[in-house]
Formats: structure tokens, C-alpha cells, sequence
């Protein structure tokens, strides 16, 4: 079978590549095609497709299309996931959505209520017709999304130190 997409590294990509898969330090997709690359290299050990398949334990179909994304894309493309074209599942909160959502959030609780929980705010938000139906865990990864990730990396620990050093001073 003919090659139409070849690779060819340049010194410095060969490099970055092998530095790259000798560190480890990435996602297994990246590492598996950084590993692919090198494999494929035209300047280098030229594997063929279905040996790089089976040597990698991956499709024939992936070692092409990585092959193909490097050509026509580039070496970030190649390393990449590609993201799908029509995901499988729309999003239920668009931006309009998110911002009556979280708004929502941000305001006073149910009455006789102390706060918000999850429940409740995917109840309210079904309530209020911001959407037909939502489960809390869809709230829950909202809510992550919109707060700083300064703040989600601060431990409970860290919050409660914090809290006691402002009550002595």
C-alpha cells in the first residue's frame, strides 16, 4: 500500500518526541502518539503501519490517522485527540443558560432554607424552565467550572487554618 501522508521529523521534533515518551509525564493518548511519530518517521526506523499498530497495541486506523493529522496539520494536531464534529451529547447549559444557572446560585436560598444544595438547585433550575430536566452532578461540574482553581486546590485543612488564624488575630 502506498504511503500519501509521510512523516518526516525534523532533529529538533525527533527530540522533543523521544523526551517527550522518555519522561512520561503526559496523557497515555499523547505519549502513544508521540510514540507513533517516531516509529513512522520517514528519517527514521520507517515501520509500517500495521507493525507500529501491533508493536504499540493499537488500530491500524490510529497509527493512519495520527500519520495523516501530522502531515496535514502539524505536530500539535497529531499529539492531540481530535475533537468530534457532532458530539454524541449536546450540552443541556449553554452560556445563556450557565449565567441564569449561576445567578441563581449566587442568590438567597429557598425559604427556610440555610443554603443550596445540589438537589435543590436542579430542582429550582428545572422549576424555572432553565432547562426540562438536569441532574445534580451536571450543577456540581458547573459550579466547579465557573470557581477559580485557586480556590478548588486549597484543602479542607488549608480553609479551616485559615479560618481559625482570623478568629485569634
Amino acid at each position: 500500500m502506498n504511503k500519501t501522508s509521510i512523516v518526516r521529523l525534523t532533529d529538533d521534533a525527533r527530540q522533543a518526541l523521544i523526551q517527550r515518551t522518555k519522561s512520561g509525564k503526559a496523557t497515555a493518548s499523547k505519549l502513544k502518539h508521540a510514540s507513533i511519530l517516531l516509529h513512522v518517521d520517514a528519517n527514521g526506523p520507517t515501520w509500517s503501519d500495521a507493525r507500529v499498530a501491533t508493536a504499540l497495541h493499537c488500530h491500524g486506523n490510529t497509527v493512519r490517522n495520527v500519520r495523516q493529522r501530522f502531515v496535514a496539520q502539524g505536530l500539535t494536531a497529531a499529539l492531540t485527540r481530535k475533537k468530534q464534529d457532532q458530539p454524541s451529547r449536546q450540552r443541556l447549559l449553554d452560556g445563556a443558560k450557565e449565567v441564569r444557572s449561576m445567578a441563581l446560585r449566587c442568590g438567597p436560598p429557598p425559604q427556610g432554607q440555610a443554603k443550596w444544595t445540589l438537589p435543590r438547585l436542579a430542582d429550582q433550575r428545572v422549576a424555572l424552565n432553565i432547562v426540562e430536566t438536569i441532574s445534580y452532578e451536571t450543577v456540581r461540574q458547573t459550579i466547579e467550572k465557573s470557581i477559580p482553581q485557586e480556590a478548588i486546590s486549597r484543602t479542607h485543612a488549608e480553609q479551616t487554618r485559615d479560618q481559625y488564624v482570623h478568629t485569634i488575630s
